[in-house]
């Protein structure tokens, strides 16, 4: 890991840029022991191995495409039922899918449409991207993120939430991010820090979707529902089980192209 310069901040933390990451990053903005950084999902490995971030609320399925990663319990972004914000729409039923548009910005959320389309539905469907040449108004497609619910597709009358199907197909909940980093970053001080920003988050939630929901066209009835309630951002041994029941599946259905990697958690 790079030298620290000299009064710069103690730890450089990447975040989804999402509504649902806000109340685990309550108070990172301001702290100036942190250097605090906003993107996609889909860009956090990237930061993770340019080195341009200690930890990063990393898509689990990326936990998978680096060496020398360690989990943190001090928070994720899970489900445990319904998750609102990752659907498939589609203008006919799911079951007869022959291909599948599929928002970019999210890995796991990918890796995840195709474990439960296989394993629930016994489809393979080709996947493409969004803007990608044959994809149109009637193409399926998985969305990711506060468009889901902002900017729903219409047309669209076929839809399957990933966490509840993930829930149906194997009882567990499911995560689609945790707090995830080097092995050799400075953990204790962060760890602590992040866990602190998750329990004050959650005090906050109000604050947020009056500042960060309603801004961003969510209904602040929705929002609030979303975070306080469909929404987990808690660690639970059954998250443990979830996280590695998925790299298993993803594996199996070739979204990881080498051995499964051992899930190592900070402190244990």
């Amino acid at each position: 890991m790079r030298a620290r310069v000299p009064g710069s901040p103690q730890a450089r933390i990447a975040s989804v840029s999402y509504l649902n990451a806000r109340p685990l990053i309550w108070g990172l903005d301001v702290d100036p022991s942190i250097d605090l950084r906003l993107e996609v999902p889909a860009r956090l490995l990237d930061v993770l191995q340019r080195d341009e971030a200690d930890v990063a609320l990393l898509p689990v399925i990326d936990y998978q495409r680096m060496d020398n990663l360690v989990v943190s319990t001090a928070g994720a972004i899970g489900c445990d039922g319904p998750t609102l914000t990752v659907r498939i729409f589609s203008p006919e039923p799911v079951e007869g899918l022959k291909r599948l548009a599929c928002d970019a910005e999210s890995h796991t959320s990918v890796a995840l449409a195709r474990v439960v389309l296989a394993e629930r539905y016994g489809i393979r469907p080709d996947f493409i991207g969004l803007r990608s040449e044959g994809c149109d108004d009637q193409t399926a497609r998985l969305l990711i993120g506060d468009k889901v619910v902002t900017d729903e597709p219409r047309g669209m009358p076929y839809q399957v939430d990933l966490g509840e199907a993930w829930k149906s197909l194997t009882g567990l909940p499911f995560v689609f991010a945790i707090w995830t980093g080097r092995a050799d970053a400075p953990w204790e001080p962060i760890d602590v820090r992040l866990r602190k920003a998750r329990l004050e988050g959650m005090e906050h939630v109000d604050e947020i979707v009056r500042d960060q929901g309603v801004p961003r066209g969510w209904p602040a009835a929705a929002a609030r529902a979303y975070l306080a309630e469909y929404l987990k951002f808690e660690v639970s041994d059954r998250c443990i089980e979830a996280i590695r029941l998925f790299h298993e599946l993803a594996a199996k259905h070739g979204e990881i192209n080498r051995p499964v990697k051992p899930l190592r958690i900070v402190g244990r």
